[in-house]
Order: structure tokens, then sequence, then C-alpha cells
């Protein structure tokens, strides 16, 4: 790949984000547009943002890559992702919007009235905020490595900055234009090149991929292996190695290795020649490569447990992503929301069409890359690999943009509910200076864990995080809207036991502490025992504990299933001409410009107070009695 045209591409993305996100800016006269862009974007450009930042690096990237080196079986992955949007759509979308929560931790106080749980909840919203930021910019450095041949921290290094000076300048009202490009343009740098590869695929006789058999090169190949790997091998195999083989030292020599295992020093060359088999990288206990193998590895129960851990994590993780509840809080009202996750139904579907075909491409022409360890660049040398020359750079220099872009549109989701949390619930003091110094953190300590961690998959790795996000917010989030005898106890159990457990299982497999076998099936796909973990434990401690259940609890699910029109349901927080979301920190003087009466902007008809629903502001009602309480906890103190 010709590293000018990437560079250049690159750089154009890195430009426009910054550009479109100065015209957010522009337009953010008020600290309700820089928290929630004051709750007036529609649904179809609301679904275009909330996809722009779903759609990650292990979207664009490392589905391709699992797709090249386990198979078909890793087709479930788009599947789930996808299809928990419909279970969003269904169980929570709606209510969510309708309870003026900003935040997971807004929500998890408002419902149970306990700034306890609220703590809680916190530090999960952070620490699934982390574990999904990872990746982000573990595979930005992965791209910018193999585009430039820069160090791989520099990728990382430059989306952080990037995400940071966006976030803190313009907020949301600035992410939402940018995220809502950026969706635009991945599904054009993966549509564009796709048609082109599959023409020349077709030209060049139509060549099937094989996976229940070792991949065969189809020209003589040069590969390094970076790490110390095993091979395994089930026939007699000739290749030319510069480096340590079996722990003997080897020269430039053809050597050929007999049938079985086989360990190779990282740093060693194997060159092949045309027709060879690939060997088969073994996955050893602190292989992060083998990750995904029990997905495909059908023995002993082990597939069918994994994918059905996969299915549960992938169809319940999304409602519990930070970034995904806050995106809700933008839309207008519980039916806006609704089509908002309808909509993004079909882009999200639309998109998720093309990256299991670069997988199979790779299959064939650059398989290669399963046993160095990039099977996530599959999807930036595949142009190169089939059509070469000026069309190959050019599309390479594409894909090379449009994984840019979904690096920088997933991590301004991941910052800005990270840092909304940190700042209302963390640092001392609040205000947007204090939630500029947040989003620095934000992006910070993944940034610095990315350099040390071992490089999972990015598919796998954000994986990990919906693990962890359905065995906790998703449990308190159905029961919450759903079950009116949850109480605090039982929240905070729950999330305790089921989230707290999947997260030691995360974090002890990325720290290669789980044996083999079965342990670490069960360690690396949580979701099928600590899910029901989660939820069994909260309706148990909320059974036992029918005392606790908080007094606001009717009026508050009331608002959350029944129609704005009925119940008048405008959160009295909205009902404020600042319209600022409960607990967001106090506004930063310089945007707040309609704290002046001679600046003070015609507020929108949606938002403009109701003197037969907005309450004195002296007033204090029994949030037991009163139709339409304030959600935010301690308003009425």
């Amino acid at each position: 790949m010709n590293q000018a045209h990437a560079v250049v591409a690159v750089t154009a993305v890195v430009l426009a984000t910054v550009l479109i996100g100065a015209l957010g800016l522009r337009i953010s006269r008020t600290t309700s547009d820089f928290y929630v862009a004051s709750r007036t974007v529609r649904p179809g450009l609301n679904a275009a943002a909330i996809s722009g930042e779903y759609l990650s690096a292990a979207s664009f990237l490392g589905i391709a890559g699992l797709v090249l080196v386990q198979g078909p079986a890793m087709l479930w992955y788009p599947v789930g992702y996808t299809a928990g949007y419909l279970v969003l759509l269904v169980l929570v979308a709606a209510p969510l919007r309708r309870s003026g929560a900003y935040t997971l931790s807004d929500f998890a106080e408002a419902r149970l009235e306990s700034r306890r749980a609220r703590r809680l909840a916190s530090l999960f919203v952070v620490g699934i905020g982390w574990l999904y930021l990872l990746p982000q910019l573990q595979g930005a450095g992965l791209t910018l490595e193999i585009l430039t041949g820069a160090p791989d921290w520099v990728g990382g290094l430059l989306v952080a900055l990037v995400v940071t000076g966006t976030v803190a300048a313009g907020g949301m009202r600035s992410i939402t234009f940018v995220q809502a490009f950026q969706y635009w343009l991945k599904l054009t740098a993966l549509l564009v090149p796709a048609l082109f590869l599959l023409a020349a695929w077709y030209g060049d006789g139509a060549p099937r991929a094989r996976f229940d058999a070792p991949a065969v090169l189809r020209d003589h190949t040069v590969v390094r292996v970076a790490d110390t790997v095993r091979i395994g091998l089930d026939a007699p195999l000739t290749a030319t190695v510069t480096g340590r083989v079996d722990s003997v030292p080897y020269t430039g020599r053809a050597v050929t290795l007999g049938p079985g295992t086989h360990h190779v020093l990282g740093g060693t060359t194997l060159a092949f020649e045309p027709g060879a088999q690939l060997p088969e990288r073994l996955a050893g206990g602190t292989d992060p490569l083998g990750w995904s193998q029990p997905l495909a590895g059908g023995r002993d129960g082990h597939q069918l447990y994994a994918t059905y851990g996969l299915i549960l994590a992938t169809f319940l993780g999304t409602m519990g992503l930070p970034h995904v509840a806050v995106r809700f809080y933008t839309s207008p009202h519980g039916r806006a929301a609704r089509r908002t996750t309808l909509v993004v139904l079909g882009l999200v579907g639309a998109f998720y069409l093309l990256p299991p075909l670069y997988g199979f491409l790779g299959r064939i022409y650059a398989p290669e890359l399963a046993l160095t360890g990039s099977a996530d660049a599959a999807v930036l040398v595949l142009p190169d690999r089939i059509l070469g020359g000026l069309p190959g750079d050019l599309l390479g220099a594409l894909l090379a943009g449009g994984a840019f872009a979904a690096f920088l549109s997933t991590a301004s989701g991941l910052t800005m509910s990270v840092a909304g949390v940190l700042t209302q619930d963390v640092l001392p003091s609040r205000g947007v200076r204090h939630f500029r110094l947040a989003t620095l953190l934000a992006t910070a300590v993944p940034l610095g864990v990315g350099v040390v961690a071992s490089k999972v998959p990015v598919a796998d790795a954000v994986g990990l995080a919906f693990a962890v996000s359905a065995s906790s917010f998703c449990p308190l989030l159905v029961l919450g809207i759903w079950w009116r005898r949850l109480t605090p106890p039982g929240a905070m159990a729950g999330l305790l036991l089921g989230g707290g457990s999947a997260l030691a299982a995360v974090m002890a497999t990325r720290a290669g502490l789980a044996p083999g076998g079965w342990p670490h099936t069960l360690m690396a796909w949580p979701a099928v025992w600590s899910v029901p973990l989660g939820f069994l434990t909260m309706v148990l401690v909320s059974l036992a504990t029918p005392r606790r259940i908080p007094p606001g609890t009717p009026a508050l699910l009331a608002r959350l299933h029944l129609p704005e029109e009925i119940t008048g349901a405008v959160p009295a927080q909205e009902l404020r001409l600042d319209s600022r979301p409960p607990h967001l920190p106090d506004p930063d003087p310089a945007l707040h410009l309609d704290s002046c009466p001679s600046h003070r902007p015609d507020p929108d008809p949606a938002l403009r107070p109701d003197s037969r629903m907005a309450p004195r502001p002296d007033s204090r009602p029994d949030p037991r009695t009163d139709p339409h309480p304030d959600p935010r906890p301690g308003a009425h103190r």
C-alpha cells in the first residue's frame, strides 16, 4: 500500500472531524446544547449518529479478522450486534428516554432513590467505557502501524488527542454531527472497495474459501512471526527459515517440519512456496489470539457454550453501553427514541453485510495474517493483494480513512459518557471546565493501559465489554423499568454479583490467568452464567427486602410507560429554560448565554415552560402523590 495515499486519507478524516466539530461548537449556544444537544435531535440524524458511534473498530476491522481466522462461526458477532438494538427497541428505548436520565447512573438513582446505587452504577459505567475504549485505541495503533510503519502507540495517541479536543470543545452537539458524518463515511469506505474486490475475485475465477482445512497460499509468501507461537501441522511442510524453530537456529535454510506441534520464536521469518498449506496457529494459555477458539473449536461442547455466551452478551449488552444510553436523551420524546432505534436497526444491519465479505476474501488472498496475529488488518491489505497498483492504493486509502472514522466516532461517544460520569460523581467540583478535565482523564487511562495490555483481537475485546454490560445494566434496566418491586439492596447486590463476577472473569482472562479447557471457556464467555446470576440476585434480594421499595416507584413507572401526551410527564428539569439534565455540572458562564435576560433565546416550544405543569420553585410535592415528580433524587429535599 502506498503510504502517501493512506496518510492523506487519514489526515483528511481527522481534519473533517475537527471542522465538523467546530461547526457544532459554533451553534452550541447553551449548556443544554453542550450536554444533550438541547434534546432536539430528530430520528434520522440521531440514528446516523448512534450507528456511527456503535460501529466501532470491532465492526470495521475485527469481524473480518475473526471470520478470516475462525470461519463462519464468527457471524454470530454481527448478528448479535444488530439484534441487540431489537431488544433495546422492545424493552428499553422509550421508557429510558421518558425517565429523563442523562446517564445510567442517573437512571439508577432516579429509579431506586439511592445515592449508593448511583455510585455503584457509576463505577460500572466507567469500567465498561474504558473496557470498550481500549480496543479502539489499540486498533488505531495497528492501523497506523500498517499504513506508515509508526509505533503502535502513535495511532492510539492521535485518536485520543482528536477525540479529547472535539468532545471538550463542542460537547454533544458537535459529536452528533461528527458521528453522523462518520457513519456514512464508514459505509462508503467498505461498500465501494467491496464492489471492486468482488469484480476482481469473479475475474480471477471465483476461488472458494475453505475453513474446514488449512488455507493454501497462492503465491510465494514471507511471514514474520512477531511473538513466539505454536503451530500445528497435519503433514510435512517445507519452508525457508530465518530464526529459531523448536529452539534450533536457522539462517535462510530450507527446513522440512514434520507433522505435529512446533514452537516458532518471536522474530522468526518463514518463507513458503506457492501451493503450500499454511500452518495452523495453536492457541496457548496466554495467547490472546486464541480467545475465540472455543467458538469455532467444536469439541467437548465448548462451541455450543461459547456461542450461547456470545449471543447473550451481544443481544443483552447493547442496552447497557454507556454511550448508547446517553444518545437517547438527545431525542425530543419517547416516540422519537423508538423511531430512532428502528432506523438504527436498518443502518446497522446494512453495514454488517460487508465486513464478513472481507473476511472470506482474506481467507483466499491473505491467509497468512492468521499466523502473524494481524488478522484485523485484512480489510486494509486486501485492495493491494487483489488489485495492486494505483487502484489498490486508492481503495486502500479509502478503507484506511474509514477505519480511522470508526475509531474516532466510537471513542467520541464513549469519552462523552465516561467524562459525564466522572464530572458528576468523581471530580469534586462541577462545571464545563471540570467536564473538559474529565474528558482528558477518560481517554488517558485506556491509552496508558493499551501500551502494556495484550493485543486481544478488537472484536473479542469489545465482546468482553458487552458481557459485563449484559450482566450488570441489563438486569437493572429491565427490572427497573418493568418490575415495581425492585429495591436498592436488590439492585446493588445484582450489580455486584452479576456484573462484578463478569468483570472479574474478563479481567482474569485478559491477564492470562484463566487455565485451559472449560475454565478458560467459562471465564472468556461469562454471560451464560453471569446474566442469570445478576437477574436472580436482584429478584431474590428485592423479595427479601420489601420494605425498601422506593416510595416514588408508582409515579415513576407511570411516567416511564405512558405516552407524554397522557401524563404530561415532561421531567421538571426539562421545563427549565437552561434544560440541563439531572446531576449535570453547573454551566460555564461563557456557554450559558441564556442566563442573561438580554441574551435569552426563544426556547424550543417542546421545552417552553407550561404554567399548568411547572412546579413552583419553593414547592415540595410528595413523590408518592405528585403525578409529575422531579426525577432528580433529592430535588425536593
